[in-house]
């Protein structure tokens, strides 16, 4: 019986081949792409805020979603005391990623701050609310009122404290010469209130903040409308554009048993870092803070907010190339 050998395979079955395997290599390179290659590695600094505040705790919450994505990335949190800060320590190079209220951005760019042109930005996150916190018996009613009070201002370097300046302004009083300005955070605010060491504070930050929340149950305290402001506030400069009429409603601290809701201020804050960046690491970033929203929502109220539509505008920054990357991947 004679032997029967296997045909050599055709041209035709060749050229098969060949295009299944082009096929399998284009498909196994889109699939990287997609995800943004291999997952980020090494250590990645992020600045957040002074320990109660909203910042610091959206920081440590973010840090555990970083770790579930970004195994292989060590994410190192450092307290600051807020958005200017924060935004010397990423132009700096001693972070790489932080947040920052949008108004805080700008005038660190007007004012030709170093690093300020390599300043880009991944995400809008939430608002911040302006907060001025007074005993429930005080007599102010608007910051008008405020003239030779003790009035808590935020530190040096705070995003608070440039907002409180502004809006002293606008109520046409001097942060300097009209007012006792304390110069401390959230921090401390609400201990010397409740010591009757300040007759008011300003805070800006997400609603609720822990602090205020807190204090709320161990002092009767009553939220003070700025709503009389808006106007004299947006004459003051272009930067006063960030500003927004808001209102915080009755719920966002049940603490205080309010019978109507408070007529404020809010800015939007920022996820920012710097073109220094790697641009795969930006992406992942990015993808992480848009994708844990929910998780981190249940316990940060304010990261509820962060939104996959609004989160381009970023304005006065402009997006990071990893950032656009990622947005333009989940392009509907």
């Amino acid at each position: 019986m004679a032997l029967r050998f296997p045909r050599p395979a055709g041209r035709r079955a060749v050229r098969a081949g060949a295009a299944a395997a082009v096929a399998f290599a284009l498909l196994v390179w889109w699939l990287v792409s997609l995800h943004g290659g291999a997952s980020p590695s090494g250590r990645m600094t992020f600045a957040t805020g002074v320990p109660t505040g909203v910042y610091a705790k959206y920081g440590d919450l973010l840090k555990e979603e970083l770790a579930r994505e970004m195994p292989h990335l060590d994410v190192r949190l450092q307290r600051s005391q807020g958005s200017l800060d924060n935004l010397s320590r990423v132009a700096s190079g001693e972070a790489a990623f932080t947040l920052a209220a949008a108004d805080a951005v700008a005038t660190y760019r007007d004012r030709g701050r170093p690093g300020a042109a390599e300043l880009r930005a991944c995400a809008r996150l939430y608002d911040d609310y302006i907060q001025l916190v007074v005993q429930k018996h005080s007599r102010v009613r608007s910051a008008r009122e405020l003239k030779g009070l003790r009035v808590g201002v935020g530190t040096d370097g705070s995003g608070v404290q440039l907002i409180t300046r502004r809006l002293l302004r606008a109520a046409g009083l001097d942060l300097d010469r009209d007012i006792e300005p304390v110069r401390v955070g959230i921090d401390l605010m609400p201990g010397l209130l409740e010591r009757g060491e300040l007759d008011a504070f300003f805070w800006s930050g997400g609603l609720p903040t822990n602090a205020v929340q807190s204090l709320g149950r161990r002092l009767s305290i009553r939220l003070v409308q700025l709503d009389d402001l808006i106007g004299s506030l947006h004459t003051l400069g272009p930067e006063s554009r960030y500003y927004r009429a808001a209102v915080m409603p009755v719920d966002a601290y049940p603490e205080l048993a309010a019978d109507q809701p408070v007529k404020t201020l809010a800015v939007a804050n920022l996820l920012v870092t710097t073109d220094r960046v790697d641009a795969d690491l930006a992406e992942s970033v990015t993808r992480t803070v848009v994708n844990s929203r929910d998780r981190i929502g249940r316990t940060v109220h304010a990261a509820q907010k962060v939104d996959l539509r609004s989160a381009i505008f970023t304005d006065p920054l402009p997006l990071h190339t990893g950032a656009r990357r990622y947005y333009l991947s989940v392009k509907p």
